[in-house]
């Protein structure tokens, strides 16, 4: 990311404690950047150690601050409660939470086993839910304020096809920042959430353009005729966890450059033709990402 190209001052997150989830890769290691470059600390957390550390480290020799990372399935409420008692031990409560971990991937739904079903919501719903839960009873009981960040998409305004697990279980999130909101409003706990659109990272490509099959919002689909580029991102999420905007509670923000108005954001435009071969190779593509993580999660 271009730091330079932040829109807000030095120094605006300081005193500031964020746990950005999923943030050793992609959008969530862009957010954790504009967080620590404006003075804020932040905790990482994902499934590979050495991941994070490589994360936490390029982030700190760029821009000094303190990053600390945890391996931690959020898949796993017990590992969320001994993670979040080492970040209160490091410091006290935090005053911001990135819900950014997810896992995504194309598939027709009658292709779908239950399995392939709950790696997805483990992941989005279940595992978001668990780290909000155990983060929000604790700062209600300390009497302490903070934002909570959750990242979506458009499809949960419209559900999307070939993506039937991530549309459900994003659609649940988003439905438990609107109730969140309301509720735990009253304890200076603030719920928002942002719906990008086309942010290229390897992750997406990997599983929800295999070959170059998939994509949701290509360019040339976009009224702006390109994707967002990541300072972008950062800057909405600086927005939204920062001081200034505490009256901002309850809402889902897209930032995706129209093309939810102009096309749907959804993959039914490039998938819905498709026939049996050019599914069963793009099956193969993902396996073969997903076998690759599973060794590089094995290693550390």
């Amino acid at each position: 990311m271009d730091v330079s190209k932040l829109m807000f001052r030095d120094g605006l997150m300081d005193g500031q404690r964020i746990l950005v989830t999923g943030g050793g890769t992609g959008l969530g290691r862009e957010m954790a950047e504009g967080f620590l470059k404006l003075g804020a600390t932040v905790y990482i957390c994902g499934r590979r150690q050495n991941k994070l550390d490589e994360t936490a480290a390029e982030l700190m020799a760029a821009h000094g601050g303190k990053v600390v990372a945890h391996a931690c399935d959020i898949r796993d409420a017990d590992a969320i409660h001994a993670m979040v008692d080492a970040i209160w031990a490091d410091g006290g409560a935090l005053t911001g939470v990135v819900n950014n971990a997810a896992g995504n991937f194309i598939s027709r739904t009658e292709d779908l086993s239950v399995n392939g079903f709950n790696a997805i919501a483990d992941i989005v719903m279940r595992g978001t839910f668990y780290v909000t839960l155990d983060i929000g009873k604790r700062l209600i009981a300390e009497g302490k304020k903070a934002s909570f960040l959750s990242i979506l998409t458009t499809w949960v305004w419209s559900g999307s096809a070939f993506v039937v697990p991530s549309a459900m279980s994003k659609t649940a999130i988003n439905a438990m920042t609107q109730s969140l909101a309301t509720e735990w409003g009253r304890y200076g706990l603030r719920f928002n959430a942002i719906a990008p659109g086309l942010f290229p990272t390897k992750g997406m490509s990997a599983r929800l353009s295999p070959g170059g099959q998939g994509g949701n919002s290509k360019n040339d689909l976009n009224p702006m005729g390109r994707a967002g580029e990541m300072h972008e991102l950062a800057n909405l999420a600086v927005f939204l966890m920062g001081p200034g905007a505490e009256y901002v509670n309850g809402q889902t923000i897209a930032i995706d450059g129209a093309g939810y108005q102009a096309n749907g954001g959804t993959f039914y435009p490039m998938l819905h033709a498709l026939g049996d071969a050019e599914w069963e190779q793009m099956r193969a593509m993902i396996k073969g990402t997903n076998e690759k993580d599973k060794a590089d999660r094995a290693t550390g």
